[in-house]
């Protein structure tokens, strides 16, 4: 039994290990993240007009985060596969009125783990999909505060960003 605190992916050697949750009860979890995608200016007008080499950009970046957020265990070594119940992703414009897109992305799985990396591989993916369809425009972009927003369920509970 490990120590409160201690790392669940270590095994006693300090060897990765994938965590055994085949004792866990399964329940619904629930995660959201965030990454932000910040231009130059004249680059994000040109980005809000539409008018872009690639065509529209929401649709391709909503489609990668899902797609990815299925398979963050190809991405992260020790994260388990999980069939997920939903993934939900949304690229909105930066309320702060920097330039930039907001993209959040939530997923939900009735599972014996939590979905926190499936959210957060989602919402890389999705940032970088929006990244890859404007650096003709902005090589300046950047990718910037990938973060975890809340999580549910499980023995742990809920948790939220402040």
């Amino acid at each position: 039994m490990r120590e409160p605190g201690e790392w669940t992916h270590l095994d006693a050697d300090q060897r990765a290990r994938m965590v055994d949750v085949g004792s866990k009860a399964a329940t619904v979890r629930e995660a959201e993240a965030e990454a932000l995608v910040l231009y130059p200016d004249d680059a994000y007008a040109r980005i809000l007009s539409g008018s872009l080499p690639k065509g529209g950009i929401v649709e391709p970046a909503r489609l990668a985060g899902i797609m990815a957020a299925k398979r963050a265990s190809e991405w992260i070594p020790l994260c388990h596969p999980l069939p997920l119940d939903a993934v939900e992703v949304a690229v909105d414009p930066l309320s702060d009125g920097r330039p930039g897109l907001r993209v959040r992305c939530c997923a939900r799985a009735t599972a014996r783990t939590g979905v926190e990396m499936e959210a957060m591989v989602g919402a890389a993916a999705a940032a970088l999909t929006l990244y890859d369809m404007t650096k003709s425009l902005a090589r300046g972009a950047r990718i910037e505060g990938l973060r975890l927003l809340r999580k549910s369920g499980g023995k742990s509970g809920a948790w939220q960003a402040q």
